[in-house]
């Protein structure tokens, strides 16, 4: 409660007033969970990870101080990842404290995101070191952008998807499953007919892949993995909507877009250097 309310405050000061109000009005947060041994090991496994993932981010930004003198990016957004990765820990237990408010949620998963992409990038800044070349067609690279920026917005739709059927799932006190995609709603429309969009331009964005490197190029691989990732998301779809939202669904959905994101933004970083370089960008 008072770490509720100490959020409601900061809220305030930033202007989000009235999200401020829900929080300290919503009683249902005074209300003990029943106890569910499957949930509770499931946020005390992901906090875990989270405390490993933030020992590793530590490391790479202690061992980052090799490249201060050739690139200090590598440091800078090394630190800022650690700083980042304990906000994204308090922001989680905000997440809880509140009984998964809306807006909150989707901000918890777009910090994940960044996070994910700021440890792509040092790793590859660290591996291609002095080596950058431009040695793709502006088409491909303008499309890449334009493919991980709808990947983004797609994700961001499914967070508050995932937002609205606990809002169903609550006001029906967690009965009638079958017909809670159904109250979803229009955002649930919207995330999937955004779904159609992502499918074609990365089939158009394939096809420009195998036109402009080798089989075996880097750039190549990433666009298959991400392939497969869509194929895999179309499938832990299909079973979401027609099969009253199963968990294991519901996991590897979320899942698969951070590998989907993540290997689209790596194919991004891996456009912009020499493919004559060996081991550059691998």
């Amino acid at each position: 409660m008072a770490k509720n309310q100490r959020f409601a405050k900061m809220l305030d000061v930033f202007g989000y007033s009235q999200l401020a109000m829900r929080i300290r009005n919503d009683r249902s947060i005074l209300i003990p969970e029943e106890f569910n041994t499957a949930r509770t090991w499931t946020e005390y496994v992901n906090r875990l990870i989270g405390a490993v993932s933030g020992v590793f981010l530590l490391l790479s930004a202690v061992y980052s101080f090799k490249y201060r003198k050739t690139n200090k990016l590598i440091v800078f957004l090394s630190i800022f990842n650690v700083l980042l990765v304990g906000f994204q820990g308090w922001l989680g237990s905000i997440v809880v404290s509140t009984n998964l408010v809306a807006w909150i949620v989707t901000v918890h998963m777009l910090l994940a995101l960044a996070i994910l992409a700021i440890t792509i990038s040092t790793y590859h800044m660290a591996k291609v070191e002095g080596r950058y070349k431009v040695t793709v067609k502006p088409l491909v690279a303008m499309l890449t952008l334009i493919v991980l920026a709808i990947s983004i917005l797609q994700i961001t739709f499914g967070t508050e998807v995932r937002e609205k059927v606990d809002a169903v799932a609550t006001h029906l006190e967690g009965s009638y499953r079958d017909s809670w995609v159904a109250r979803a709603g229009e955002i649930f429309t919207q995330h999937r007919d955004v779904a159609v969009i992502v499918l074609i331009l990365n089939l158009v964005l394939y096809a420009l892949i195998r036109k402009s490197f080798n089989r075996h190029a880097i750039q190549q691989q990433l666009m298959s993995f991400t392939f497969l990732m869509i194929m895999l998301q179309i499938v832990t779809g299909i079973f979401l909507s027609y099969f009253a939202l199963p968990p294991f669904a519901q996991a590897s959905h979320i899942v698969l877009a951070s590998l989907m994101f993540g290997a689209q933004f790596y194919l991004l970083l891996n456009l912009f250097r020499s493919e004559n370089v060996q081991g550059a960008g691998q």
